[in-house]
């Protein structure tokens, strides 16, 4: 399987920190499996780069990097409106237009903007900047709630911890849940989170020792085949519906019923890729009940349906 290609484009003040998130993601291979991805990094013009950390980076590649690039990702740089050369931006639409993938983390999407290509288009960044975005480029549909974006050849994430979630999505898209999940565990990170969660809680300040759902959580997810109403999940907590409905919304921007479809849908996606059960056992197996369930639930979320999912990432 050839390595696919992933090129960080960099445009100062960079911000080092997000370049690193996306580089642990794609060079992170699980153990004794080979690696499905090479990651490199270019600028405008090889040589010191500066950073928001103060510090130089030493860049050795220039645009010509972005002729070979699959996915072209673009960290997050402060200001973020600063303007950009319009040779970034016009290698930026070379690469999209041969059919590269572009992905913006943070506000590495007012980079995505200045080339264009955002224009009419669902976007997003962090929050602190969807204002910014949304003022300087009224031609973005600019979504300050979500995590991010993913059209496909374009895609776009809120701050730091959001830009993990998606390059991890597009890992799962590109190689299946049971590889993205493997790199996930490696970076001691928690199951992944769907681009549509909120950016932020409603209550900023962080949850309790005695409020965190996270046993909830662990419990649930080694229960899915059983009836897991909110009643059930809101007992087993021992809180009223109102209140598990509502930390749900705090702690992890979701719905109890949408995180637990994420989590069946999920440990789905593992089973076609690892095993050959029927697709009627796995539906009963996550607690969707039976395949039409699946198959609807399945092609709902992820545009496919189990088979051709099978078909695609099968490791059997």
């Amino acid at each position: 399987m050839p390595l696919h290609r992933v090129v960080a484009l960099l445009t100062p003040p960079q911000s080092p920190f997000e370049l690193a998130c996306a580089s642990e993601v794609f060079t992170t291979a699980p153990q004794d499996t080979p690696p499905r991805y090479s990651f490199r990094v270019c600028a405008e013009r090889p040589g010191p780069l500066p950073t928001t950390a103060g510090y130089a980076m030493l860049v050795e590649s220039g645009l010509a990097a972005l002729e070979e690039a699959d996915t072209v990702v673009v960290p997050g740089r402060q200001p973020p409106d600063a303007t950009v050369p319009p040779t970034v931006t016009e290698a930026l639409r070379a690469a999209h237009r041969r059919g590269a993938r572009i992905v913006a983390i943070c506000t590495g999407a007012f980079v995505l903007a200045q080339a264009g290509l955002l224009d009419g288009r669902r976007a997003t960044t962090h929050w602190h900047s969807t204002a910014r975005l949304a003022a300087t480029f009224p031609e973005v549909e600019v979504d300050a709630d979500v995590l991010f974006v993913d059209h496909g050849e374009v895609a776009t994430s809120a701050g730091t911890g959001a830009g993990i979630d998606l390059c991890l999505h597009l890992v799962r898209a590109d190689h299946g849940a049971a590889y993205a999940a493997q790199i996930a565990r490696r970076m001691v990170l928690p199951p992944h989170r769907e681009g549509s969660q909120l950016q932020y809680a409603e209550q900023p300040a962080p949850a309790r020792a005695d409020e965190s759902l996270a046993p909830l959580l662990e419990w649930a997810n080694s229960h899915l085949d059983t009836q897991l109403t909110l009643n059930h999940l809101a007992a087993r907590a021992g809180l009223s519906s109102r209140t598990l409905a509502r930390r749900f919304t705090e702690q992890l921007g979701t719905s109890p019923g949408q995180w637990l479809l994420g989590q069946r849908l999920d440990a789905a996606r593992i089973l076609l890729e690892q095993t050959d059960l029927p697709v009627d056992a796995i539906a009963t197996r996550v607690g969707l009940a039976s395949a039409i369930n699946l198959r609807r639930r399945f092609r709902a979320r992820l545009g496919t349906t189990p088979g051709a999912y099978r078909r695609t990432f099968s490791e059997t």
